[in-house]
């Protein structure tokens, strides 16, 4: 289990800085032209496609799609690094330029993607799965089309209705497989129709989640839960679960800051008083106020669900957020 804090955001003009310098040799770089993230219109390509995934998050539900007709790099797969303040590397900056297709997820999550393809000065088509949200049309208000492009805040992070953690929400997965078969059934035309079919196959295993998910809405109705922070949220509100963690705290958590004493002790006040049935728990952004709000949690008797960002060693994305849905459903069956 990986433990730090996470660092403050990087800028993005100095990732555009590096990607410059790093992709000198493919495109030219200029700060006073404007840049774009918007994806290029896929043409058919000879040779190999490659795809690069800002996560293996994403490399794995790309890969799903692809199968064996495409290679597939993730750029952060170490559970110990943390998309939102990610530097990129020259290498990451000239994989991404020379990428068949780049998928990341979007919203500010991992601005380091979007900072290079604004500054390659090549349109390398992309999918960007934020974007998604409002294609999930089972989804309530908060991920209708006009939240989905409410902007980032300067931390990179979309607070409020909106959370840049869409791969907690299934059918958002789903939606971004069925767009990465488009892209690649426009750059591989001669194998479309197994693209199609790939993303069609992971969009029915994508029930094997949802199964959970609405199994723990009709159990547990409205049941209160707390985390450390908003990484799960989708995962709660499809599970029409209450989280009544303090704003502040779930925020200052995920922007590398402390939280107030209030917010702390009325989040502890949540596990002592009994008032939630189950704490959510990000193993790869610990420090001494989570690991102290876990450690009441278990005190009192309250189960932790942990969650992760990045995919686990060995675990397909199915694999990976059917479990997180499963133990959310054991934590709650044994706190009645």
């Amino acid at each position: 289990m990986s433990s730090f804090h996470r660092p403050s955001r990087v800028k993005s003009s100095a990732l555009i800085g590096l990607t410059c310098a790093a992709a000198l040799a493919l495109t030219a770089c200029s700060s006073n032209e404007p840049t774009s993230t918007e994806s290029a219109p896929a043409n058919p390509v000879d040779g190999p496609i490659t795809i690069v995934a800002s996560t293996n998050v994403w490399g794995s539900v790309a890969e799903a799609v692809a199968g064996n007709l495409a290679t597939v790099k993730s750029i952060i797969a170490d559970p110990s690094a943390d998309p939102h303040s990610y530097e990129a590397s020259p290498g990451d900056a000239a994989a991404v330029a020379e990428a068949s297709l780049v998928v990341y997820n979007g919203g500010g999550y991992d601005q380091f993607i979007e900072d290079i393809l604004g500054s390659e000065g090549k349109n390398v088509p992309s999918v960007d799965a934020f974007t998604l949200l409002d294609a999930d049309h089972d989804h309530d208000s908060e991920t209708t089309s006009e939240a989905a492009t409410e902007p980032a805040t300067e931390d990179g992070h979309s607070h409020g209705d909106v959370n840049e953690h869409v791969w907690y929400n299934a059918e958002v997965a789903a939606h971004t497989a069925e767009e990465i078969a488009d892209k690649l059934g426009q750059l591989d035309p001669d194998n479309a129709a197994q693209y199609t079919a790939n993303a069609d196959a992971f969009h029915e295993q994508i029930h094997a989640i949802t199964d959970v998910t609405d199994r723990i809405a009709a159990e547990f109705p409205n049941a209160p839960v707390a985390q450390t922070e908003p990484i799960a949220h989708y995962l709660l509100e499809e599970s029409d679960l209450d989280d009544r963690t303090p704003e502040d705290f779930k925020d200052s958590i995920e922007e590398g800051n402390d939280p107030s004493p209030a917010s702390i002790a009325a989040t502890r006040d949540l596990f002592t008083s009994k008032s939630v049935r189950a704490l959510v728990y990000n193993t790869q952004t610990e420090d001494a106020v989570t690991q102290d709000i876990r450690t009441t949690s278990e005190a009192a008797g309250i189960p932790v669900v942990e969650v992760t960002e990045t995919l686990p060693a060995g675990m397909t994305f199915i694999e990976w957020q059917t479990k997180a849905a499963t133990d959310l459903q054991a934590a709650l069956s044994t706190n009645p």
